[in-house]
Order: C-alpha cells, then structure tokens, then sequence
C-alpha cells in the first residue's frame, strides 16, 4: 500500500469505525486502526452509544457510566492516533434498525465523508448482542443512501452533497475474507484497551488479545493478525482498495 504519511490536508484518505459502545473497536479492529493512524488516514470514531449499561456494580448509574466510558473511549482514541471521536448517545442496548437511525448515519457519512468503513458484520450468526446487530446493518443500509442525493435532500444545504464510500470492512464476521498483520500494533492494541478500565478491570487482557491474535494470524503466515470480511463498494483507486501495508 502506498504510504500516505506525507499527506496533508483535506488529502489525506478518511476511515470511519462504526460502532456500538465503547471498547468494541478495540477489540475487534484497533490493530487496523492504528496502522491506517499511522499510514497518514484520517481516522473517525463513531458511536451509536457510550454504554450506559455497562456496569454490574449495582451503585453505578447511567449518567456515571456514560461519563467514565467517554472518557476511556476518548483516552483511548488518543492512544491509537484517531483524530475524531462522535457520541451519538442513544441508549445502550436499544439500538434499532430504523429509517430515522439509518438516515442519522447516512448524515454521518456525508459530513465525515470516508473513504473506507469499519463496522460489525450484519450476517454474523448467532451475534447475541442487539446493537451489534443493528449496528452493522445499519450502516450498510446508510452506506447505500448517503451516496444518493434523493436520499434525505434535506441533509444537502450548505454545501454538504452526497458521499460514496468506496470500501466496506465488516469485523466480527463468521466470513473472513480478509487479514490484516498487526504484529506492529498488537502492543498499541492492548494499550488501548487497558483504558478501558471500568470493563477490563483485573483481567490479564493482553495474554487474551495475543492469543486470538495469533488464531487469525496463523491464517496467513504472521504471528498477529485481525480477520475482516471486505466488501468493496465500487472500482477504488489502488490506494484506497485494500489496507495492504
């Protein structure tokens, strides 16, 4: 892949991670992440919630939850040279496939205007979670409209138009057909999650990410990897296909 840290400006490509709650992306793909920081992308987190469920420590309340986990995801984004992070604070756990949640992503897309998306894998079977769920069908249904202008004209005034993402990456797919070599970024990775303090608490986080690392790593010969199912949404330019560094 073409390096693009000497890419300045308005530029530079853009990738957007949508999410449900604060420390999936961490998780799942901010091994990616942070090597398309690196590379000189423009990185924007977005996330539907800032889970304020996530708690079983029965004194814990919502609004407390909803501050120490945007501080954790902010924290967090730093670690890993995202440069944007968006709450878009609906309630943890009732996130649904709707025209007005897809319309609100489809507005997301059109000022954020990425180049490439990552979002949860719509079609992973047996995916227990809701906002998971409707996460990842979502923001593919937003991907299709916010690149026509007759889908909600009304977000096209002041100079905001309609905006094609050229390519789509689902994580927590049960399909992968797709890896991306972390063994750079692992430790980056294991740092940022270790923000999120209020979910990690004692456990010996980084043995549990190397060792699934290591089980999509062995898909391709290298010692750390993350597994996606790519899809791409049009004919893209050769730096913005595949995240091949």
């Amino acid at each position: 892949m073409t390096d693009t840290s000497t890419i300045s400006g308005e530029a530079r490509p853009r990738v957007m991670v949508i999410f449900a709650h604060p420390d999936d992306a961490e998780f799942l793909c901010s091994g990616t992440v942070a090597r398309y920081a690196r590379s000189g992308y423009r990185v924007q987190y977005v996330l539907a919630t800032s889970g304020d469920k996530g708690s079983n420590d029965p004194d814990a309340t919502p609004e407390q939850l909803v501050a120490t986990r945007e501080a954790e995801q902010q924290t967090a984004a730093k670690v890993l040279g995202i440069e944007e992070v968006t709450f878009l604070r609906h309630k943890d756990g009732e996130v649904e496939v709707s025209i007005p949640f897809r319309r609100e992503i489809a507005q997301v897309i059109r000022v954020g205007r990425p180049d490439v998306v990552l979002t949860f894998d719509p079609w992973q079977r047996y995916q227990i979670h809701p906002d998971h769920r409707a996460i990842g069908q979502t923001t593919l249904d937003a991907v299709a409209a916010a690149r026509d202008r007759l889908y909600y004209p009304e977000q096209l005034t002041n100079g905001l138009t309609e905006h094609r993402v050229h390519n789509v990456y689902f994580f927590a797919t049960d399909a992968p057909n797709y890896y991306v070599d972390i063994t750079d970024t692992i430790e980056q990775k294991i740092e940022a999650l270790l923000c999120h303090a209020s979910q990690i608490g004692s456990r010996d986080i980084g043995e549990f990410v190397r060792a699934r690392a290591r089980v999509a790593g062995a898909e391709i010969g290298v010692e750390y990897a993350e597994a996606f199912h790519y899809l791409p949404m049009m004919r893209p330019p050769e730096l913005l296909r595949h995240p091949n560094w």
